[in-house]
């Protein structure tokens, strides 16, 4: 299987199952999806390879580990070189509240997505980190009030 291979039904029912529960078994995959358990592993073993599952990973609250605010800052640069830019990413993402970070078209050049504790904490990440990074020329925030959608999987809400 390569990058231009189209998924077929089973492997779309593997992503669908394994995004809905990383931990779920080859054996109730196979289960789900009336095969059985080689050729899932098989094909799991393939997915992965190509490329199509990048890794497996726990999707942590991010309230019950004090980082219940986010924050989607959008940042200007001064100038817009290629080195400029390249700089700007490299200390960016060195950010630890920065959970991710976007080259993006528009106004701004950047879209990052912060998680904080509080506006205290904002404050001091916006002051001694952000405004530090490089080429930072404007930085225009927005704070999440509440969430009615967060998805995670590309799969697991389709039929």
């Amino acid at each position: 299987m390569n990058l231009t291979d189209k998924l077929d039904e089973t492997d779309r029912g593997i992503l669908k199952l394994l995004e809905k529960d990383g931990r779920i078994s080859h054996k109730a995959i196979a289960y789900e999806l009336h095969k059985t358990v080689t050729p899932i592993h098989a094909r799991i073993r393939r997915l992965q390879q190509a490329g199509y599952i990048k890794r497996f990973t726990a999707l942590v609250d991010a309230k019950k580990v004090d980082r219940g605010l986010t924050a989607y800052t959008q940042v200007l640069l001064k100038t817009h070189s290629s080195e400029s830019l390249k700089n700007f990413m490299r200390e960016a993402v060195k950010v630890s509240e920065i959970m991710e970070c976007y080259h993006m078209t528009g106004t701004f050049d950047f879209l990052l997505r912060i998680a904080i504790r509080d506006m205290e904490e904002y404050n001091i990440v916006l002051v001694e980190k952000l405004s530090n990074l490089p080429e930072v020329a404007n930085l225009q925030s927005f704070f999440v009030i509440s969430e009615a959608k967060s998805n995670t999987g590309f799969f697991f809400n389709q039929p």
